[in-house]
């Protein structure tokens, strides 16, 4: 994958309910080919906890939609709370992947290709 394909380069979040959406802006397409991870890292000021939420595709395509915390926990949610189009990614994650976060957490976005960081630390817009 070309360098200049599928840059981060808007993220933000917005809390609507019971729900977290989070919105990826890349430069191009998702790649048709190889796999391709967007996500969002959220921490407390001291990292001693983080969450990390993640949408992964595979040549184009939607196949894993979770959130992984720290402790050990992981869970998966269904594909129907992703959606795509051209260059934009939403996730429709649920509120409580969050909850718990103090005021002055840290918030970045991520985007891994071919197994590898891709980006990392991407600022986050967030309306909470």
């Amino acid at each position: 994958m070309s360098s200049h394909n599928a840059l981060l380069k808007h993220v933000s979040i917005a809390a609507k309910e019971s729900t977290l959406v989070a919105k990826f802006d890349i430069d191009g397409n998702i790649p048709g080919s190889g796999p391709y991870v967007v996500g969002l890292v959220a921490a407390t000021p001291d990292h001693s906890h983080q969450r990390r939420m993640g949408i992964e595709f595979i040549n184009g395509e939607a196949v894993s939609f979770y959130c992984f915390s720290h402790d050990g926990t992981e869970e998966n949610f269904d594909l129907s709370g992703v959606e795509h189009s051209g260059n934009t990614i939403t996730g429709y994650f649920p509120l409580s992947t969050v909850l718990g976060l103090e005021k002055g957490h840290l918030m970045t976005a991520f985007s891994e290709a071919e197994g590898r960081e891709y980006q990392a630390n991407v600022p986050v817009e967030e309306a909470l």
